[in-house]
């Protein structure tokens, strides 16, 4: 199955993270099948930068989003535009 999923980046003390698209029985740092874009929760406001046509593709595809990857999806764009769980039930 395949997860969309953060992958931590940086320095000690100063992470951002890379939203990818993965395998789930992979570990965090292994090589991503897609990487979708970026998530910096350090700078004010946080700066966050997805593809979310391609989101939207591994969403269609089955892909589960993990809780923070679909907290950010949802606050880059409108609800309505996603594919997630929440709207198919």
């Amino acid at each position: 199955m395949i997860a969309l999923r953060l992958m931590r980046m940086g320095t000690k003390k100063k992470p951002y993270y890379r939203i990818i698209a993965i395998d789930s029985r992979k570990p965090r740092e292994s090589k991503a099948k897609e990487i979708l874009g970026y998530y910096n929760p350090l700078t004010e406001p946080p700066d966050i930068k997805v593809d979310l046509e391609r989101a939207n593709y591994w969403l269609k595809k089955g892909a589960q989003a993990s809780n923070t990857v679909q907290s950010l999806l949802h606050k880059v764009s409108k609800p309505e535009k996603l594919s997630t769980q929440d709207s198919k039930t």
